[in-house]
């Protein structure tokens, strides 16, 4: 689209500009815009397990291009978590070697870290797989968003605005209305558990304000291992990027300052104000297809809301009825799991229809 190919100019410039500034050589050569361009740049490149690959689309857009990137041998950096709620099972079966993908969302890179600390040989992040873990459970923290502390009886008439005031992160428009409804920590239950193969079971939410603790690990022995660092994306990112090694970012991002009095608070999820991650439980053990029924419904539902078709409420409890109708499959073939995709996505339009019907007569 023009907006894209605008997009591509603007970000071979600053490329461009960075590369010069370094004194090296322009190092693109060409800038790929278009549903496929990923894909396409991921298979055109000649990947091996020297490089890697950053994947941070957002969407469920970006599984085929990490299906791609794993194919080709290339280490994996994943922000992109609906590439393991939509395809869990697919990402498994195209990975070339273990330990290939490298988590780059701040909560399952600091899982990542604190699992460091004992013992954890499996999931997709394990470099040796032997299925011996001392793990006891996951604790994923939240923000809580924009509306923490609120019943679920003051949350009728959100507008757009207010959901997209979040109070601790800078983000793009769609993960500020998933964090909103805390949708988007029930996708990122549905990753920890397929990453680090614990089960959801094993796997707790809790609200944490100050977004300093990005997760933690309790294992076997009671000890509980968490990874604490400034709420800022810089972290995880560098990190993906130079993997088991830790990068110098000094100058760049600032750590935390323990010689000043602070404090950190924990609290628990109020699943009736907010029941999306409850919704991503009963997804994950439904069946492997109910998660990309789920994000696919919720992306409809978001889009809808950001443009005045519906109310907040209105995009969980649509992510759930469309959840509820569907049968679910055992054993999902890529286009079994885009064919899903786009029958949740036509039913979650459907519904969406209706109630914008009710809003606006």
């Amino acid at each position: 689209t023009g907006g894209g190919e605008d997009l591509a100019g603007r970000l071979r410039d600053a490329l461009v500009a960075a590369a010069t500034a370094a004194g090296r050589p322009d190092p693109v050569t060409t800038i790929l815009t278009g549903p496929d361009a990923a894909t396409t740049a991921v298979e055109a490149a000649g990947l091996g397990p020297d490089d890697t690959v950053v994947n941070g689309i957002t969407g469920s857009v970006g599984l085929l291009p990490t299906l791609a990137a794993l194919r080709s041998g290339a280490r994996l950096a994943l922000a992109n978590k609906e590439s393991l709620v939509v395809g869990g099972a697919l990402v498994r079966q195209s990975l070339t070697r273990p330990g290939q993908v490298v988590p780059v969302d701040s909560e399952h890179s600091a899982i990542a870290q604190a699992l460091a600390s004992g013992r954890h040989e499996k999931g997709l992040t394990s470099a040796v797989i032997s299925e011996r873990s001392e793990v006891r459970r996951l604790v994923l923290t939240a923000s809580g968003g924009p509306f923490r502390g609120r019943s679920r009886a003051e949350l009728t008439g959100i507008s757009a605005a207010a959901a997209l005031n979040h109070p601790t992160w800078d983000m793009g428009p769609v993960v500020t209305i998933n964090s909103s409804t805390l949708i988007n920590k029930g996708l990122e239950l549905i990753e920890a558990h397929l990453l680090f193969d614990v089960p959801p079971a094993q796997i707790d939410v809790v609200v944490h304000p100050q977004s300093v603790i990005h997760s933690m690990v309790e294992f076997t022995d009671g000890a509980t291992i968490a990874q604490a660092s400034p709420p800022d994306m810089r972290l995880p990112i560098a990190l993906g990027l130079t993997w088991p090694r830790r990068p110098d970012l000094s100058g760049l991002v600032a750590p935390n300052d323990w010689r000043e009095p602070i404090s950190w608070t924990f609290e628990p999820l109020d699943s009736e104000a907010f029941p999306a991650v409850d919704l991503a439980r009963s997804a994950v053990a439904a069946s492997p297809t109910h998660p990309a029924v789920l994000n696919a419904a919720n992306e409809q539902a978001v889009a809808a809301f950001l443009g005045g078709g519906i109310e907040w409420l209105d995009i969980v409890e649509i992510d759930a009825a469309v959840l509820g109708e569907h049968e679910g499959l055992a054993s999902p073939s890529l286009d079994d799991v885009l064919a899903v995709e786009t029958w949740a996505r036509t039913r979650a339009d459907e519904l969406i229809a209706a109630r914008n019907g009710g809003i606006h007569s």
